[in-house]
């Protein structure tokens, strides 16, 4: 990945309840969209192991801070 990636914001992605867009850079678009995968995956696995048995929520929470970390606006109106 190039310097241009991490500092262009060509990527959309839209609050899935209001619709409110933010654009992201290609690093922040892939864990935005890796969040919503291992969200549901972990609750796909949960249903065999029980609520909050997936190891994929970790994953989940380690990108939750990343965003909250290196573009806190974002995840306010993407993933708060």
């Amino acid at each position: 990945m190039n310097l241009k990636d991490n500092t262009e914001r060509t990527e959309e992605r839209r609050n899935r309840f209001n619709g409110e867009s933010v654009m992201l850079t290609k690093e922040e678009a892939r864990r935005h969209d890796n969040i919503f995968i291992n969200e549901l995956a972990a609750t796909m696995e949960d249903k065999e192991l029980g609520y909050g048995g997936s190891k994929k929520w970790d994953n989940v929470r380690s990108d939750l801070d990343w965003f909250r970390k290196h573009n806190a606006e974002a995840y306010m109106v993407l993933l708060d």
